[in-house]
């Protein structure tokens, strides 16, 4: 079994494989930079014990993080718990894409898996949409190499930020209102944040395509990503664990053997 652990700004996110590449079991977590390698370590170990998982189970596991301050408590509790030391997969050891970008040592682990994960699902040229604490528009070629993403503020993101800079805007749930324009407050922040969104992805991957060629297609992933999809046409494809697919085909292609699959 091999366990591949996405750690994000504000998710960490957890899959176990078996060997031909199917998802035992999934589990999110809140990122937290200040947890301990005992609590990562009996955390895990409850979810796995939860899905009667065996610890002994576990032959590899591979690692994306964002958060460098979460990556040696993890490693250790990973190591001291499940007995085995982690592989952390980034764009300067990934060998599944080559990376045409300005300083391609520099892009972000997650960027790297989630187009891996995109050419897998839907071949190239492709669009990666991520809807996360950023959302992220990542762009691979005809030629299956990554050459580059545009990066936006995310929903949540923003609506913490409208929230917590006005005095009387309240918290609302990110979903499709059905109208353009709100009748009341609730409404018209929800048409604000989702259709403002739904533009925001049709005219990136409008201007994508143009450098890609028309026939680029669009995979999207993220907690967000069904309500912005359920709105526009643009996206052809839902793959809410595209990330930990990417991280496990990078992780077997960097390590020369589905051994650990």
């Amino acid at each position: 079994m091999l366990l591949c652990i996405d750690v994000g700004n504000t998710e960490t996110k957890l899959g176990a494989f078996d060997r031909a590449g199917a998802i035992l079991g999934t589990w999110r977590v809140t990122t937290a930079r200040r947890r301990t390698p005992d609590e990562y370590g009996v955390l895990f170990a409850a979810f796995f014990s939860a899905a009667h998982f065996a610890i002994g189970d576990i032959e590899a596991i591979a690692v994306s993080s964002v958060v460098p301050s979460v990556d040696r408590p993890l490693a250790e509790g990973c190591e001291k718990y499940f007995g085995v030391v982690p592989s952390f997969f980034s764009a300067a050891t990934q060998t599944s894409l080559i990376v045409r970008t300005e300083r391609p040592r520099e892009v972000g682990s997650d960027l790297i898996a989630a187009a891996i994960g995109a050419v897998a699902f839907v071949g190239t040229p492709a669009i990666a949409i991520n809807f996360g604490t950023a959302t992220t528009f990542g762009a691979i070629d005809r030629d299956g190499a990554y050459v580059g993403a545009a990066i936006a503020t995310g929903l949540q993101v923003s609506l913490d930020a409208l929230v917590g800079r006005t005095a009387k805007l309240p918290q609302v749930a990110l979903v499709a209102p059905g109208v353009p324009v709100g009748r009341e407050t609730v409404t018209s922040i929800q048409a604000g944040l989702i259709y403002g969104a739904v533009g925001q992805t049709e005219e990136l991957v409008r201007r994508i395509r143009g450098m890609l060629g028309e026939d680029a297609r669009v995979i999207a992933s993220g907690g967000l990503a069904p309500v912005v999809a359920a709105e526009t046409a643009v996206i052809e494809r839902v793959e809410p664990h595209l990330v930990l697919h990417g991280l496990r085909l990078g992780h077997l292609h960097a390590n020369g053997s589905a051994a650990s699959g």
